[in-house]
């Protein structure tokens, strides 16, 4: 037989255990009530507030059309740089083979 001890500390874990999850039921119903009756603020956002933030958009929409700049100009800068090497190279080699039929 289980003694009074044993049977009263099963009965007050159950009454706890019962106990927490009706204040986590309650405190989740009391959340969503406020959020979903909540009022309007009536805050006041100034001209300098829409400034910052068209010209922090900009910033960044300056940053990604430099960004995609530079890697699609990448191939095209190379290109150039090759072509200017091999027409500095051709009068060298042009002076080179006249010299050597001198």
């Amino acid at each position: 037989m289980k003694s009074a001890n044993t049977i009263m500390t099963t009965t007050n874990s159950i009454d706890a255990k019962q106990t927490i999850k009706m204040a986590s039921i309650g405190t989740a119903i009391l959340t969503c009530a406020m959020l979903l009756t909540a009022l309007p603020a009536h805050a006041y956002v100034g001209p300098g507030a829409g400034l910052s933030l068209l010209s922090a958009l900009w910033a960044v929409l300056a940053a990604i059309v430099v960004a995609v700049g530079f890697v699609l100009m990448w191939p095209l800068r190379k290109m150039m740089r090759k072509r200017k090497a091999n027409r500095m190279a051709k009068p060298a080699n042009a002076n080179a083979s006249e010299q050597q039929n001198s």
